[in-house]
């Protein structure tokens, strides 16, 4: 969501004239968007900070702004005491405030000089965020797009809510609109974003779901591949799983968190479901999307988890065999209400611990799932090089490397796989 923000506002940005630099030191402007979904993430944010404020000691005259879900919905008072040196603060997917702070400061003086009307001048911003930032043209192959921002759904353990504001879908019109200018762009993928991406819809009149939106963008020219992140077990609907099995651009990959194996524990977190619930809906999918690859989140440590309780846990991982899960700590967050009522009494040696099972487990679970692919052929979309060796995913979201002289970059290439590991696969272009 923050890429999505920041590719927003670079574009907004670049339109009005600014150029971009990768060294915060030659910049006029630094703008740092922020996460705070747990703990190590804000921390990284205040030493970020703590460099800026020494940037602009010897530069005076450098615009920072901050942006994303440090800020927040209410924020930016507190945020203004605690960093005085902060000129600008912007919510999440909002950069009116710092548009308005250029402009009032009088940075936007060379389009007035080019009779841009204050009318001209906003609907001109407002287009940019459908393109690419400069760097990225001809460069990206993948882009994320968000459908639902922010969320009311107030699991006990998650600043979401209080940061992003309350859920609201975007306009049909106004997504299509913007893949459509990506792909004209050369983008060939689009991940379909929100907090909970199959509620998608929910407050629009139209009965316009995530399926209905699946089906028309599916009829966009040159694009190739869709997938969406993240959804919630209570609203993978048949519907749903019916239209990603049915249409060939929509990736066979599912993220769909499960965040804890104890029935306890996923009450203590308001997730709405049980174990029992997540294993039948597993079963559905790979009932109907044959060979679908299913990622999760998973948290251990939550406040009162017990040993047997995260062995629940640790069971479900081995049951169901996912294809990629991210594994977090939990981390107590200001306002949500397992900080607010709950003891977090888990030692943070046995956070770590509990995450390493679950680790350990899952890297012996894709050695043997990988090790199933040696010597297959996969169609690999190419997103980029590293080290001077091509990379992409197959529509299964598996990462292939592959050497070759030509340039693959945005081709779809057959690649023969002859080395996997449990992270990702190497093989020989066939094309």
């Amino acid at each position: 969501m923050n890429e999505a923000d920041s590719r927003h506002l670079a574009s907004q940005l670049e339109t009005i004239g600014f150029e971009s630099t990768t060294e915060p030191k030659d910049a006029d402007l630094v703008v740092l968007n922020t996460c705070v979904v747990r703990q190590q993430a804000e921390n990284k944010i205040y030493g970020r900070l703590g460099s800026l404020k020494t940037a602009k000691e010897k530069n005076p005259d450098l615009t920072i702004g901050l942006m994303g879900c440090m800020v927040g919905m209410k924020e930016a008072p507190a945020l203004k005491h605690r960093f005085p040196y902060v000129d600008v603060f912007m919510p999440p997917s909002d950069s009116t405030p710092l548009i308005d702070y250029l402009e009032h400061n009088n940075f936007l003086d060379d389009l007035r000089n080019q009779e841009q009307t204050e009318r001209s001048l906003r609907d001109t911003i407002q287009d940019a965020k459908n393109l690419l930032p400069i760097a990225q043209r001809g460069n990206a192959i993948t882009a994320f797009v968000p459908i639902v921002l922010g969320c009311s759904h107030a699991c006990t353990f998650c600043i979401i809510p209080y940061r992003r504001g309350v859920e609201r879908s975007r306009l049909p019109n106004e997504i299509l609109t913007e893949i459509r200018t990506l792909v004209s762009q050369g983008i060939k993928e689009v991940m379909l974003l929100g907090q909970i991406v199959d509620r998608y819809g929910t407050d629009l009149e139209n009965n316009e779901n995530l399926s209905w939106l699946l089906r028309e963008i599916h009829k966009i020219d040159g694009l190739e591949r869709i997938r969406f992140l993240t959804s919630h077990p209570n609203w993978m609907t048949d519907d749903l799983l019916h239209t990603v099995g049915e249409l060939d651009k929509v990736c066979p990959h599912i993220e769909i968190p499960v965040q804890a194996g104890n029935n306890e524990v996923l009450t203590n977190m308001r997730r709405g479901y049980t174990c029992e619930n997540y294993r039948i809906l597993i079963n559905k999918i790979r009932n109907i999307i044959p060979g679908a690859t299913i990622n999760t989140d998973i948290i251990v440590g939550f406040p009162g988890e017990s040993h047997e309780q995260f062995m629940d846990t640790h069971q479900l991982v081995k049951d169901v065999e996912f294809d990629k899960i991210h594994i977090s700590k939990y981390s107590m967050r200001p306002k949500t209400i397992a900080t607010r009522k709950m003891n977090d009494n888990v030692t943070d040696e046995e956070k770590t611990e509990r995450r390493n099972v679950i680790d350990e487990t899952q890297h012996e679970i894709l050695e043997y799932k990988n090790k199933s692919l040696l010597g297959q052929t996969l169609n690999v979309l190419v997103e980029n090089k590293k080290k001077d060796r091509w990379f992409g995913r197959t529509m299964h979201n598996k990462l292939v490397f592959f050497d070759d002289d030509r340039n693959l970059l945005g081709e779809t290439i057959r690649v023969k796989i002859n080395k996997t590991s449990p992270y990702s696969l190497i093989g020989d272009s066939m094309n």
